[in-house]
């Protein structure tokens, strides 16, 4: 068996408060923090404005061999990761509902995987990380000390997205957020190619009932024993 990487991974659906949990556990533990899904947006982001046909697999393939992509960390606490695709600042594009539907969509291509799961692993391979994503625990990093899958009910996780949303000064449908949650379940969950999955060493903790700083002391605490 290889040896455990020091490695933190969290898992789950969107809107379960992966992002801010993970930056939480990455400051107190000194470590740096790898968010995969701002990868997979700005990935989406690239295809959808060079129009590539995702059926057409050289197109898509020639395509991926231009993306550079460079993580900025959050200037605040509560703020995203930053992201600079090709020179340039993505970093609020790639936060709308309809980069979070086509971000699960081109995550589903073999050749979008395969780009981003090496690069996510050259940034491992030193370890003290903390990544966050849908397969991080199950495909990317399975060797990781440490693995986490965080849930919640699907209603409540579109109250939290609404709220960040309507922070921001956009405006939301509600049922329209809900739906486009539920399907975004679905289909990461039926994607043939890593599809979301809690890792079987993964411990599953229930966000919805919790603060985040209790999610946050618990898997600290996890962490240390």
């Amino acid at each position: 068996m290889s040896p455990k990487q020091k490695i933190v991974t969290i898992d789950g659906p969107s809107g379960v408060g992966k992002s801010t949990i993970s930056r939480r556990v990455a400051q107190a533990l000194s470590f740096t923090y790898l968010d995969t899904g701002a990868m997979y947006r700005a990935v989406g982001l690239k295809l959808k404005e060079a129009a590539i046909d995702l059926d057409d697999e050289a197109a898509l393939r020639a395509c991926l061999d231009t993306v550079r992509l460079h993580l900025l960390p959050a200037a605040e606490e509560n703020d995203d990761v930053g992201v600079i695709l090709n020179d340039r600042d993505v970093s609020q594009e790639i936060r709308s509902p309809e980069m979070s539907m086509l971000a699960s969509r081109v995550s589903a291509l073999p050749a979008v995987r395969e780009k981003l799961t090496h690069m996510q692993q050259e940034i491992g391979r030193k370890g003290e990380i903390v990544a966050e994503g849908r397969d991080t625990g199950t495909v990317v990093f399975p060797q990781a000390a440490w693995k986490f899958y965080l849930d919640a009910d699907p209603k409540e996780r579109m109250h939290r997205r609404a709220k960040q949303l309507r922070a921001t000064g956009e405006s939301v449908d509600e049922e329209e957020l809900l739906a486009m949650i539920i399907k975004r379940d679905h289909d990461d969950q039926a994607r043939s190619v890593a599809p979301l999955c809690k890792a079987e060493d993964a411990l599953v903790i229930d966000t919805g009932v919790l603060t985040i700083e209790e999610v946050t002391q618990a898997m600290l605490e996890a962490i240390q024993r």
